[in-house]
């Protein structure tokens, strides 16, 4: 994917992106050993870049859609030495991180990358992208409890935005209700909390949909790289451009 070559010496650790811009202006920059002044010239991984003649250090920007197991902890290491979403990349070079949480008992997308520009955006209220959970609760939840979803709940730490809220069915036979729960925001547990709130504790909950993205031939404990496509769809989601 090519991306503005201001952007690239920003997030080499070259200068500002605002800096940047004056180094291309000024002539600093070289592209494949070509100097370089306008500034919408964008570049891919391959492009070999120098500033007053000193290559950069680029680092491989890499996009995994990730399908957590249960019993798996989002972070990169754990205390307590507990199976972790690392332990599912060893062979991948570049430092990678998981955008966001899945909690250890629930299961799903999880996005996992070096892009912290799109890490940010993603996480951030302003560009919160809708994520879209499987749920399966004891018990048949009539429409009155999902209605109270549908307009929000309040919460220890406020109320929460309205959701979508689709049935799947009901099991009668085993006393369950399977629902799609549809959320922008990424506060903790919240889908959890929220089912706790109406008095539905979660037995099962997987996070099948993130923006664009879907599990969608990804086995789980499976990992895969996004398209260039996928990619930019995700980064127009988040507001942000290459």
């Amino acid at each position: 994917m090519e991306e503005r070559l201001q952007k690239v010496l920003a997030q080499a650790g070259v200068a500002s992106r605002r800096e940047a811009e004056k180094y291309i202006t000024a002539g600093r920059v070289k592209v494949n050993g070509r100097v370089v002044k306008e500034l919408g010239t964008k570049v891919d991984d391959r492009a070999f870049i120098q500033v007053d003649g000193r290559p950069i250090r680029r680092e491989r920007k890499v996009y995994l859609l990730f399908y957590k197991p249960r019993g798996v902890v989002t972070t990169m290491k754990d205390p307590e030495g507990r199976r972790t979403v690392a332990d599912y990349v060893r062979d991948v070079p570049e430092r990678i991180f998981p955008v966001g949480r899945l909690d250890y008992n629930t299961e799903g997308l999880l996005l996992l990358t070096n892009d912290g520009e799109l890490a940010q955006a993603m996480t951030h209220p302003s560009h919160e992208v809708n994520k879209t959970y499987e749920v399966t609760v004891p018990g048949i939840v009539p429409e009155e409890k999902l209605d109270m979803l549908r307009m929000g709940v309040k919460l220890e730490d406020g109320m929460t935005a309205p959701a979508t809220v689709n049935l799947m069915q009901y099991d009668h036979d085993k006393n369950l209700t399977h629902f799609q729960v549809v959320i922008h925001e990424g506060r903790n547990r919240q889908v959890r909390r929220m089912c706790d709130y109406i008095g539905f504790p979660v037995r099962y909950l997987k996070r099948v949909k993130m923006g664009p993205l879907t599990l969608q031939g990804v086995g789980r404990g499976r990992c895969r790289d996004l398209s260039d496509g996928e990619v930019a769809s995700l980064k127009k989601a988040c507001g942000l451009h290459a």
